[in-house]
């Protein structure tokens, strides 16, 4: 009786119900996006790892890191710092792979005409006392890489420079609200800019950039430090290998991303030490 008991409870455990590879990413864009996205690379991945692959969407960044923390996900296309939060959470996880252009990203500070800020070198003076809206609260170029430089020209917290300060959720959406008129300046994701642009979803008459930020390291795709457990031995590397496999112009232009390349934990440092030091992480 004890064996059947213990075969039962085997049985009804959420590994043995299902070996799917699941994975999930941090909803950085309107959910329609995301989902031809990342539908794509679950086919994509199911055929080049011979297991069954979902993909898992979310509502925000922290319910990406929450699903990966509890193993609801084993794999996250996460930002720079979302990323740094969930390898924080599982311990032995590992950032694995990262678009070439992820390298050398860069947050857009964008801009009512209403306002009359043009693009600068510099952050102008008259950002003082405007309304701002950031992206997610936890997204890298939506957040915290736009913050950490309006600190460091400013020596002053969001809160205090500007008259309010709002968090739109997601890239898309700053555009929105600032072309709208609703907030006279925004920061986001240059990529989602640039691919809005080529859309022909901003009308230039009413928004445009008017500074961009040094370069810094941003997304990646993580995966947790006990996979090869669930999946087999080496598992972990023929995802990554996968990964960097991808050559499909389709696929790649979704993200949009040129390639992937080998990724490592180390090449986040940076954008942990920044975290920090503006007090979003310990």
């Amino acid at each position: 009786m004890r064996l059947l008991i213990c075969s039962l409870l085997l049985l009804l455990s959420p590994l043995a119900l299902s070996n799917t590879f699941t994975f999930t990413a941090i909803p950085d864009q309107d959910e329609s996006n995301l989902r031809s996205r990342f539908d794509q690379v679950a086919v994509y991945l199911s055929n080049e790892l011979g297991v069954e692959v979902k993909y898992v969407p979310v509502k925000s960044y922290a319910a990406a890191i929450t699903a990966f923390r509890n193993n609801q996900v084993q794999l996250a296309w996460f930002g720079g710092l979302s990323g740094v939060q969930a390898r924080q959470r599982v311990k032995g996880s590992n950032a694995i792979a990262q678009g070439f252009e992820d390298q050398f990203f860069k947050s857009y500070f964008i801009a009512h005409s209403s306002t009359g800020l043009t693009a600068a070198d510099n952050l102008p003076a008259a950002l003082k006392d405007k309304t701002f809206t950031f992206g997610s609260k936890g997204s890298t170029s939506g957040r915290l890489m736009p913050e950490y430089y309006l600190r460091q020209q400013f020596e002053q917290a969001p809160q205090q420079l500007f008259s309010k300060v709002g968090f739109s959720g997601d890239h898309n959406r700053t555009i929105e609200l600032v072309q709208a008129g609703s907030y006279q300046i925004g920061a986001v994701n240059y990529k989602v800019w640039e691919s809005a642009l080529a859309a022909g979803k901003i009308d230039s008459s009413k928004v445009s950039v008017i500074w961009e930020t040094p370069a810094f390291t941003d997304y990646q795709w993580t995966i947790r430090g006990d996979i090869n457990s669930r999946f087999g031995a080496d598992f972990s590397s023929k995802v990554q290998q996968a990964l960097l496999n991808i050559d499909d112009p389709k696929l790649l232009q979704a993200f949009p991303r040129s390639k992937f390349i080998a990724a490592n934990n180390d090449d986040y440092q940076a954008i942990k030490a920044t975290a920090q030091a503006i007090g979003l992480i310990d």
